[in-house]
């Protein structure tokens, strides 16, 4: 053994690194300049032998064996270190060649590790993680993970048979974060971390920054580039980042990618790019707007629909990689359709391969289980007051806007993170420092989430699935709201199918079901909801919720549909639905496609598509979704019949729009409804047309208005209103006719005009008197003609009076 580098050996930190202990292995290993030259040390495990391969130099410098576990040194002359590779020879006798990964400086930088750590570090994903890329000419991946209270963490895989004492990574500074930069590896590799805990324990954990993962029940992460995909829907993000989507339609269809179709081969998925023109040519027929997805994220239960990830930065592999997935990205947004992801930013899974205890300790979660986890659940909740775990979730949400152009983001269980004690009981939880159950961590989090995430301002949307009465959901951060652009509307979902469920003879008694949502529209900017979460568990599919025989079903069906389309507020609505599906929504089976053979099916999905289309045509449906003017009870008190009549306004007079609403199975003949001015009235819209599978009570003529008072306005028509059916009515104002002048006007005009003669001719003066009382007669008569509204009303009633006496 060479006695100056004997000397030069720290014989502790060899020690530390041949028992996989040390957390800065780059002390002593790697190159190292010294006086006497470069020190160059490895560690191999079951190697024979190994010898330096300077480049450019034809002499090999054989390295010493240290230490019999495979620990390795060699002095080479020299003061500037070399470019170098290691031939390492085993006891197989294999022969493999290593370019140093101690040789490598850091990836990041210290301002980066400075600005996570403080929860501001937004593409922190471009750091952490795994990331090809060369290094002075030397292609390999750079790895790193934060993992502040591990002893020491190695990067693991099939290329160094998952031996996590030969590629230990260093601490990087005081940050938590470990990192290391390996040659030679390549796109497709298969690796985890190895992590030592502090007292010994040992444990693999996938990568939470990884941008692939392995198809469950594998749960390896994969190295993948994300800059191999090209893009082509710059057109789409130009438009997007011009437009607001308060005043357009937006009707979502919400879908399972693993259950919309399912393949006729024996494969369970279909790839991404098989599902990219399926949905989109069913998109577009119908004529949604954007589709939203259920979790695309990397999750292990086929059965959680994806709500439980531990994978935020890589789609699932169920349909295929990441390029796979962009694909269908871009494919959506040439086709002119929005994408939405939904995202759980709420809670976390056990499973010990994921974000769990994941450096020894509760780094992602709380320690006290009465704050990190839910106890109906079975999750772990996140510890939104660190400001890297902040920074994990934050940085996820703009990944998936920035780097797969998702349109918005959709956040799952949202009350669940605002409230302490939510789904707990007494000595569950624990208050906050006020003594509260609100959460004032996770209220921090959303309004630095969203002020961010908008900071862009390139369009993409924020909605929370929100189901309490919280105040300021979508009011700007500015305005101390949690900055959302919109909410989903459980409470009129809740209230108004509890109302479609009842058989007709009794929602009349809960008549306040069906119009309590409009005292209330107004507080917060909403999406009403028919999801995935309303059709499974027991609780029927739409269709199946509807009360009566099979034609009542569908006559009732198409009356939801068509009272969610025209009250305020954007659409959302499952897979499956539109087609009347009878059966409940399972992620095993894919939508009954088949069902469209038959008539009652098909008449629904023509139903929907008249519908969507109606919606997608009228302004006074979507322009004004969020402003009070845009809408007008005509009569919501009609609770014995079960009716309900309303104005819906657009930006333009002309837009405006009648709709009548029945949810009785009587058909109303000659029924009078108020209107706000003298018009005409054209019906464009009846659910009950024979097309759509209703009886044809439709009203083919358009109605005048007459001045009959009803419903406390001076002008009414009287239309045939369907039974369990909508009516929509296009209205055009008439100006009424302007009143005859007075003959008082026309004398002093007269008057005037003889004024240059102060004293007119007698016969003239004549003339003009004989003219003025003959003018008078006939302004006399229309005088005497003319009635007041008072007396109009009284007229009518004794008409009508007249009548059911006639009729007895």
């Amino acid at each position: 053994m060479d006695k100056k580098l004997y000397d030069l050996m720290d014989w502790a930190g060899v020690e530390a690194i041949v028992y996989s202990e040390e957390d800065h292995p780059e002390n002593y290993l790697g190159p190292h300049q010294t006086e006497d030259g470069i020190t160059i040390q490895a560690f191999f495990p079951d190697a024979k032998e190994a010898k330096v391969k300077v480049n450019g130099v034809k002499k090999m410098y054989p390295m010493d064996l240290e230490d019999e576990a495979g620990y390795f040194a060699v002095l080479i002359p020299g003061k500037k270190i070399p470019e170098y590779s290691i031939l390492v020879t085993y006891e197989n006798g294999t022969v493999e060649e290593h370019k140093d990964p101690y040789s490598f400086a850091p990836q990041i930088t210290e301002k980066e590790a400075k600005k996570f750590n403080a929860g501001i570090c937004y593409d922190i994903y471009k750091k952490l993680g795994a990331h090809p890329m060369n290094i002075n000419g030397t292609d390999g991946v750079y790895f790193a993970v934060w993992a502040p209270n591990a002893m020491r963490v190695s990067v693991v895989g099939d290329f160094n048979l998952w031996d996590g004492r030969k590629l230990p990574m260093r601490r990087f500074g005081e940050s938590g974060i470990f990192e290391l930069f390996v040659p030679g590896l390549a796109c497709g590799s298969i690796y985890k971390y190895e992590i030592k805990a502090k007292g010994g324990l040992t444990y693999l954990k996938a990568d939470p920054y990884a941008n692939a993962a392995e198809l469950r029940p594998n749960t390896a992460s994969i190295v993948t580039d994300l800059s191999d995909f090209t893009w082509s829907d710059d057109s789409w993000m130009e438009e997007r980042k011009k437009t607001s989507t308060k005043d357009k339609p937006m009707f979502i269809y919400e879908l399972h990618l693993g259950s919309f179709k399912k393949p006729e081969d024996d494969r369970i998925f279909y790839n991404y790019r098989e599902l990219a023109p399926m949905i989109a040519d069913y998109v577009k027929e119908m004529g949604y707007t954007h589709i939203e997805l259920l979790p695309i994220m990397e999750h292990p239960f086929d059965g959680s629909w994806g709500y439980q990830v531990t994978g935020y930065y890589a789609p699932t592999s169920r349909y295929g990689t990441p390029q796979d997935f962009m694909y269908f990205m871009n494919y959506m947004h040439e086709q002119g359709i929005g994408v939405i992801l939904d995202w759980v930013p709420a809670h976390f899974p056990r499973d010990t391969f994921g974000l769990s205890s994941f450096d020894g300790t509760c780094l992602y979660e709380h320690y006290d289980p009465r704050q990190g986890s839910h106890p109906h659940w079975g999750t772990l909740i996140y510890n939104y007051g660190r400001p890297e775990v902040s920074n994990f979730l934050i940085a996820n949400a703009l990944f998936w806007k920035n780097v797969y152009h998702a349109d918005g983001i959709r956040m799952d269980a949202v009350a669940s993170m605002l409230y302490l004690d939510y789904g707990k009981n007494d000595g569950e939880w624990v208050a906050n420092i006020y003594g509260g159950h609100e959460n004032l961590e996770a209220v921090e989090f959303f309004k630095h989430l969203n002020s961010i995430f908008k900071k862009d301002k390139d369009g993409a949307i924020l909605v929370a699935e929100e189901s309490t009465a919280w105040p300021k959901i979508t009011a700007s951060v500015q305005d101390d709201g949690l900055g959302f652009d919109y909410k989903w509307n459980m409470g009129w979902m809740n209230d108004f199918l509890g109302y479609m469920q009842l058989d007709p003879f009794f929602r009349s008694y809960h008549h306040g079901e069906l119009t309590f949502s409009m005292i209330y529209a107004y507080s917060e900017d909403f999406i009403l909801t028919f999801s995935h979460d309303e059709v499974v568990h027991g609780k029927g599919s739409m269709i199946g919720k509807m009360p009566g025989k099979r034609k009542s079903k569908f006559a009732n069906l198409r009356a939801a549909y068509g009272y969610m389309m025209t009250h305020p507020g954007k659409k959302l609505l499952f897979m499956g639905q539109d087609i009347a599906q009878f059966d409940e929504w399972s992620e095993e089976k894919g939508i009954q496609w088949n069902l469209l053979e038959y008539d009652e099916h098909k008449q629904m999905q023509t139903y929907m598509k008249a519908l969507i289309r109606l919606y997608r045509e009228q302004p006074a449906l979507f322009q004004k979704d969020y402003d009070p003017s845009g809408f007008e009870w005509i009569n919501c008190m009609d609770a014995d019949e079960n009716l309900l009549s309303f104005m819906r306004r657009g930006e333009k007079p002309e837009d405006d729009l009648l709709i009548i609403v029945n949810f009785s199975p009587l058909v109303y003949e000659k029924h009078k409804v108020g209107v706000p001015y003298n018009g005409k009235f054209k019906e464009i819209f009846n659910s009950d047309s024979k097309e759509f599978g209703g009886d044809g009570n439709t009203n083919p003529r358009a109605k005048s208005s007459k001045k009959v008072f009803c419903d406390d306005r001076e002008n009414s028509i009287e239309i045939l209103v369907p039974p369990m059916g909508i009516s929509v009515f296009k209205c055009t104002k008439v100006e009424e006719k302007a009143e005859p002048k007075k003959p008082a006007a026309k004398k002093a005009e007269t008057v005037k005009k003889a004024a240059p003669s102060k004293k007119p001719a007698p016969a003239k003066k004549a003339a003009a008197k004989d003219a003025a009382a003959k003018k008078a007669v006939p302004v006399k008569e229309a005088a005497a003609k003319k009635e007041t509204p008072a007396k109009k009303k009284a007229t009518a009633k004794k008409t009508t009076a007249a009548k059911k006496t006639t009729k007895e």
